[in-house]
């Protein structure tokens, strides 16, 4: 179907907002201005909403296969595009593991099969993510692997990780790292803190994510590599980033939205809903994350979409396994909490969920073009309504933000061309 969506909220090349019309022809934008002639497209009345470039988000959990008690590649796309994504990067701590081109194919294929939207697989850096053995890199990425990296689990040898970063860079591919040193995770649950300590929990310290990446970004410097951190939680890891940026290193980094609204200090008694890994950490820590997306050393936002059952939530926070989830509320709290208070502005909480991703990646993607793809997002920013977990189309219903009043909901989403998601309901 060819679509032309009447007066739409757009920002022009000076940053400033206008309202245009735009056509789609098959999966292209044809054109964008003001009062376009309509032949035979189908018109779809924007009513003034904010038109942005599909949102792009790098690090999801889709579950499938073996997950799919906690999600599925169907409703982990269906939820995307709910909240206004057009491309996700499927993590690969599933089972089995895309470590091999058999694996990664039966998973493109069932992406074809089921997926709503663009789904970017990563495949693993070590054979079923153990870090005992280098995965066939080469032979991964020609079978359609978006990145490497053993996501949950850090890479703990670094003879290994250097090895995997020189053959990514061999072949022009990304190393992609969750930073934890194994040996002083502790047992942890939640971050070592104010928390931790009043309530007799083990804690999890900054220390352990700061110096894995300070490790890395050695490494990734010796191997020529680009080489990616994923949500950033730390003061420490902040300023070893961006010190690494100063000496010319290619590294880049991400943060997720509930890393930059809360903090140990907003976990309401033991709610499981608030454990995640990273863990929230210390008021000066979040400060830091703000401070490092609004000075570029950390290049865009992620939302580490982690879903889990209810009943694996409820074992306690000791117990129950770390994540939350976040692909149908990122934008909306970000508008809200940050936009609306001044902190950012549209256009930069824009760009950190579309074309900053792609920059970071190389990505031909979260941009708004004639002749570009039409990924599209219509937001209503005038919009306000509570964070309602059962209304989710994930199955996950793990959040720390239920109820919360939120302002700036996506409204529909177009991916190539095909309304995927409108008010009313999935459109897929």
């Amino acid at each position: 179907m060819n679509w032309l969506i009447r007066n739409a909220s757009i920002f022009n090349e000076n940053g400033e907002l206008e309202t245009i019309d735009l056509k789609i022809q098959g999966n292209k934008i044809t054109a964008m201005g003001s009062n376009l002639e309509n032949a035979d497209h189908q018109e779809f009345q924007a009513e003034g909403r904010l038109v942005s470039p599909g949102f792009v988000d790098l690090h999801v959990h889709l579950r499938e296969p073996g997950g799919e008690h906690k999600e599925t590649i169907e409703t982990g796309t269906k939820a995307a595009a709910k909240g206004g994504f057009t491309t996700i990067a499927a993590m690969p701590n599933t089972r089995p593991v895309p470590d091999s081109a058999e694996t990664l194919q039966c998973l493109n294929a069932r992406i074809t099969e089921t997926g709503s939207i663009r789904v970017l697989p990563y495949a693993a850096i070590t054979e079923r993510q153990t870090g005992k053995k280098l995965n066939d890199l080469s032979a991964l990425k020609k079978n359609g692997a978006f990145a490497f990296t053993d996501d949950g689990v850090g890479v703990q040898s670094a003879g290994m990780m250097l090895e995997a970063m020189k053959e990514a860079a061999a072949i022009d591919a990304s190393i992609v790292a969750h930073c934890e040193e194994n040996t002083l995770i502790n047992k942890g649950s939640v971050h070592e803190g104010t928390f931790s300590e009043k309530h007799d929990i083990a804690g999890i310290p900054s220390v352990c994510e700061a110096v894995h990446i300070a490790r890395d970004v050695l490494l990734a410097e010796a191997a020529g590599v680009h080489y990616h951190v994923c949500h950033i939680s730390t003061k420490e890891s902040v300023r070893v980033v961006r010190d690494a940026k100063k000496a010319g290193i290619n590294v880049t980094a991400e943060v997720t939205p509930h890393h930059l609204l809360l903090c140990e200090d907003d976990i309401p008694g033991l709610d499981p809903n608030f454990k995640m890994n990273p863990p929230l950490r210390g008021k000066q820590d979040r400060e830091a994350l703000v401070e490092g997306l609004l000075d570029g050393t950390i290049d865009f936002i992620a939302t580490d979409h982690a879903p889990h059952t209810e009943a694996e939530k409820s074992e306690g926070m000791q117990l129950a396994p770390f994540g939350i989830v976040g692909l149908e509320t990122a934008f909306p709290l970000l508008y809200t909490h940050f936009v609306e208070k001044g902190t950012f502005t549209l256009k930069q909480l824009i760009d950190w969920m579309t074309s900053k991703p792609s920059t970071a990646f190389n990505l031909p993607f979260g941009r708004l073009e004639v002749g570009g793809d039409a990924d599209l997002t219509l937001i209503d920013l005038k919009r306000r309504q509570a964070i309602e977990p059962r209304g989710f189309l994930s199955k996950g219903k793990n959040t720390p933000f239920s109820g919360w009043e939120c302002t700036g909901w996506p409204a529909a989403t177009f991916y190539q061309g095909s309304l995927v998601w409108n008010e009313g309901g999935h459109e897929g």
